[in-house]
């Protein structure tokens, strides 16, 4: 089974539309799933929408951690009870169909798949510019830094076996320096992964939680802890020997 997490803070107006078109979508090809959504401290009706669905395999929770994506995202790996799992965006800037694409990818062997916007095959349609120009700075710079030829790192569509999650504990990243934390352990410590090419749609309704301004300091202590356990662990927190051999990287 599929676990989707769907962290969501204020998403009424976007919140339906996502899990409609994920619902349908896993469905038609016939996938086993579940979707859960992390009610991120919102005030208004984003939880009584997913109520409002009645489908069984939907379901809310609440984050009771600090509000926080990270936080709402740690909540979804807490809860889901799927062999892999699947983080996506509540403001439908996600393609279902990448879901589907993913979980081929797991069940063809790798343990994580992880999308990029930025490689042949993907499509992103009206990305802000000024984002646009930090997110490629940064992903640069956490490429070459970890020496990693990934180019979306901060993208927090990916998607996890469960011996990952479990692999990669424990869990630090409050906010949205999540995204990059995730990745990042789960390479330096051996679990074998695939780039996926991925489409991106900008919001329709509702507001961005992301800001700018606070996480750059987070985004970079979270590439430093990743690269110190890197240089100077010895291996203690890589995956166990008898464990399946890793598949390599491949593009696809």
């Amino acid at each position: 089974m599929l676990s989707v997490v769907v962290p969501a803070r204020n998403e009424e107006e976007s919140i339906e539309a996502t899990l409609a078109g994920l619902a349908e979508r896993l469905e038609a090809e016939r996938i086993a799933f579940e979707i859960i959504v992390v009610d991120d401290h919102s005030t208004d009706r984003t939880a009584e929408v997913v109520a409002g669905l009645r489908r069984p395999n939907v379901r809310c929770v609440p984050n009771l951690r600090r509000p926080g994506f990270g936080n709402a995202i740690h909540t979804g790996l807490d809860a889901f009870a799927g062999d892999a799992v699947c983080i996506v965006m509540a403001d439908a800037s996600d393609d279902p169909a990448d879901v589907v694409r993913y979980w081929r990818a797991i069940q063809q062997g790798y343990d994580c798949a992880f999308g990029s916007r930025f490689v042949r095959g993907a499509r992103v349609v009206d990305y802000p510019w000024l984002k646009l120009v930090l997110n490629r700075t940064a992903n640069t710079f956490i490429a070459a830094i970890m020496g990693i030829r990934y180019n979306d790192v901060t993208n927090a569509f990916k998607c996890f076996r469960r011996e990952v999650i479990d692999g990669v504990r424990p869990i630090i990243s409050p906010h949205f320096n999540i995204t990059v934390e995730l990745p990042l352990k789960a390479i330096v410590r051996g679990y074998s992964w695939t780039i996926v090419p991925t489409n991106w749609y900008n919001r329709k309704g509702g507001v961005s939680k992301f800001k700018i301004k606070e996480m750059g300091s987070r985004y970079l202590f979270i590439v430093l802890y990743a690269l110190i356990e890197k240089w100077l662990s010895r291996g203690d927190y890589v995956r166990p020997a008898d464990s399946p051999a890793a598949l390599p990287v491949e593009r696809r």
